[in-house]
């Protein structure tokens, strides 16, 4: 199986819906990142796997594709078929594809945020 794919599989991944799972880190996802995509960081990872949905492929991006690459390879170790996206969202924004800034929904509260 393959375990890797381009960035013309990952726009069509995301226009049909298909899960993918961005592993940097927190700082790195808020500079900027391919829209549509859920964070997972590779820190996390391992523990947080129960929320990666049910699909027939989930595709793994990172900043150029080695911690992709990783993620990928333990998801297809576990049962879970996965690609990682080669460049990354490097080449994601070298494209000129469109790429958002800012936390996710779900990030934690900054430790210094007045209560």
């Amino acid at each position: 199986m393959k375990t890797e794919c381009d960035l013309q599989a990952l726009e069509a991944a995301l226009a049909d819906g298909a899960p993918v799972i961005d592993v940097r880190e927190l700082d790195e996802y808020i500079q900027v990142h391919v829209p549509g995509v859920t964070l997972i960081p590779l820190s996390e990872f391992a523990g947080r796997t129960h929320e990666i949905p049910d699909a027939e492929v989930v595709y793994v991006v990172c900043g150029v594709g080695g911690r992709s690459l990783q993620a990928a390879n333990y998801l297809n170790a576990h049962g879970i078929r996965a690609v990682s996206v080669s460049g990354g969202t490097t080449a994601w924004l070298q494209s000129g594809r469109p790429v958002e800034a800012g936390a996710p929904e779900s990030a934690p509260a900054p430790s210094n945020a007045a209560v």
